[in-house]
């Protein structure tokens, strides 16, 4: 399920979505007043800003018979776009993230969190961080591989199909199918799963069709030191790259067309 091999950067790479969120203790200044000071030092790479409030439920409080509610202050979420829209930084009093769908190889990508998280650290001065996750969502579309008529069994690790690795079952026979799971991994880390084929949605346009989604999220928690978090980020990054590509077949490594990074 794992696979520990060389890195390399694909020609024909099947992300939607590559997205690192790291939580720390509320800042209750974020959510007072607009992070012009955090806008100005990146403002560079994103220039286009936004912001959404997000009304939150109300909170259950209490046991079954004696169950209150108690309203949840609404999240103020900004958000700062690259001028292109490819690239995004997001802010809440309890999380920064980081997400494309143009992510090329690790390296690039950390490059530019790293930019991120040097601005923030130097104006907000978070305590510590309390959870570190890094999530790639993959899309295998056998026609941009040119892969057509190949069925899934034969691109994607046994272990990630459920019903489709059954040897008397047809694909086009089964309507539906989805893992999830989640487990334990070293180093303090955890990975969520969620895969199976369907259909993919760009711009409220659904593309009608079916890839394989392989959606892959990996997370430390815990108390993670400033001094410590480039580190849990590698170890991170290392355990979803040994997930991805112990999930796939030589057959869809190949058809990516894998280059040397």
């Amino acid at each position: 399920m794992f696979l520990e091999c060389e890195r390399v950067r694909y020609g024909k790479p099947q992300l939607l979505e590559v997205i690192c969120q790291l939580r720390f203790p509320t800042i209750l200044s974020i959510s007072a007043k607009e992070p012009a000071e955090f806008q100005e030092l990146i403002r560079d790479e994103y220039p286009r800003y936004s912001r959404n409030i997000e009304k939150l439920p109300p909170k259950v409080i209490g046991q079954p018979g004696n169950m209150k509610f108690e309203e949840q202050a609404d999240v103020i979420n900004y958000q700062f776009l690259s001028a292109d829209g490819r690239w995004k930084v997001n802010l809440t009093n309890t999380f920064i993230a980081l997400a494309t769908p143009a992510y090329t190889c690790w390296e690039d990508f950390a490059a530019k969190l790293d930019e991120v998280l040097a601005q923030f650290i130097k104006v907000y001065h978070p305590a510590f961080f309390e959870r570190i996750g890094l999530r790639y969502i993959n899309a295998f579309s056998r026609k941009a591989l040119e892969l057509e008529g190949t069925p899934f069994a034969d691109l994607i690790e046994p272990g990630y199909l459920g019903i489709l690795g059954e040897e008397d079952v047809q694909e086009q026979q089964v309507l539906r199918v989805m893992q999830e799971a989640e487990m334990n991994l070293p180093g303090g880390c955890r990975l969520k799963l969620h895969c199976g084929p369907g259909m993919v949605k760009r711009n409220n346009v659904e593309d009608k069709e079916i890839k394989f989604i392989l959606d892959n999220d990996i997370f430390m928690m815990g108390k993670v030191e400033m001094k410590h978090s480039a580190a849990a980020l590698n170890t991170v990054h290392t355990h979803a790259d040994r997930a991805f590509r112990g999930a796939i077949t030589r057959e869809l490594h190949e058809a990516m067309e894998p280059q040397p990074l």
